[in-house]
């Protein structure tokens, strides 16, 4: 059973839309018209001119804000789960069979925490924020961390279409509800022995001695049913859409529509291969239908576009955090 909502479903209409235009792209790919520096030259004036901007974003944006989900970051808050279960990076790790609940919700608790919960290593939404904060934009983004609304985006501009680490769901499908787990999240991290630092991030403890197993009284339940919790997260069929997230759909359908003609500028970030439905493709057929739109893809080894709409696309390969810093200067 899914959540009762009357008003329009822009998550399934743009995807739908995307899947009806990239069939008419036949022509092939492009990787943009131009030297790297007349791209950002023409993303400067486009970023000027538009009337409208709507950002998408994938993982690469927040990779590029420094949420890694291996490597030292990894190694830092992980290194015992890595020891004791042969686990090598965060993603992997929300896969794994643990032996009980209670080392499972211990594992989350982490992930959560250290994904959802506190500041980038870099600035790089912050960085965004400055350039549209004064426009008419909205954001849809596949990503679950929660940074644009940590950032200083407007909650009322943001599509989340893959859920939210800081949510909860209940194991029964019937519960079209979400929980939030921010206070359970916290106090879950320090049964494990983190503790806070002076600006009130936990850290690993000196001794680095950490419990990897929760408490039974912190086992978390839905506070509906009194049953087993699962993520908010996009994975099969059972994903709750709760109220929020048809009311955040329902905005981008609209924004959508009041845009469909006039000065916009598609933005895309960081969307790879794995969901190019939702964001993606969508945006070229957006692009395609509006002949004053501009599509603008930043993305690190895969910035292209279709040859239908290169004249009025720019494809910006590299880091986005380095080109949000090219931009500003």
């Amino acid at each position: 059973m899914k959540h009762d909502w009357k008003g329009p479903n822009g998550y399934i209409e743009t995807i739908q839309r995307g899947l009806d235009g990239v069939r008419d792209d036949g022509e092939g790919f492009s990787r943009g018209i131009g030297s790297r520096a007349e791209q950002l030259g023409r993303l400067r004036a486009a970023l000027e001119d538009a009337e409208a901007i709507v950002i998408g974003a994938g993982a690469g944006l927040s990779t590029s804000a420094g949420l890694t989900y291996s490597g030292e970051r990894f190694e830092r808050c992980f290194f015992d789960f890595a020891a004791k279960y042969g686990i090598r990076d965060m993603y992997s790790g929300g896969f794994y069979p643990f032996p009980d609940d209670g080392t499972r919700w211990a594992w989350w608790a982490r992930h959560i925490y250290f994904n959802r919960y506190i500041d980038p290593p870099r600035p790089v939404y912050r960085q965004l924020l400055a350039l549209v904060r004064d426009r008419d934009y909205f954001v849809i983004t596949t990503n679950v961390d929660h940074q644009f609304q940590r950032a200083g985006f407007d909650k009322r501009r943001l599509f989340y279409t893959q859920g939210d680490y800081g949510l909860f769901q209940s194991v029964d499908p019937a519960v079209q509800r979400t929980f939030d787990n921010e206070d359970w999240t916290l106090r879950a991290m320090a049964a494990q022995g983190f503790v806070r630092d002076a600006d009130g991030v936990f850290r690993v403890p000196e001794d680095g001695r950490l419990a990897m197993r929760l408490p039974p009284e912190l086992i978390p339940t839905c506070p509906a049913d009194g049953g087993g919790v699962t993520m908010n997260l996009r994975a099969d069929d059972s994903f709750v859409e709760d109220a929020g997230w048809h009311k955040a759909s329902a905005a981008y359908a609209d924004f959508l529509r009041g845009h469909a003609s006039g000065r916009v500028l598609y933005l895309e970030l960081g969307v790879g291969a794995n969901t190019p439905v939702i964001i993606k493709y969508p945006f070229w057929q957006l692009t395609a239908e509006n002949p004053r739109a501009t599509y603008a893809c930043l993305n690190y080894g895969e910035a292209f576009c279709p040859k239908r709409i290169e004249r009025r696309s720019l494809c910006v390969d590299g880091d986005i955090g380095d080109v949000l810093d090219e931009l500003e200067q």
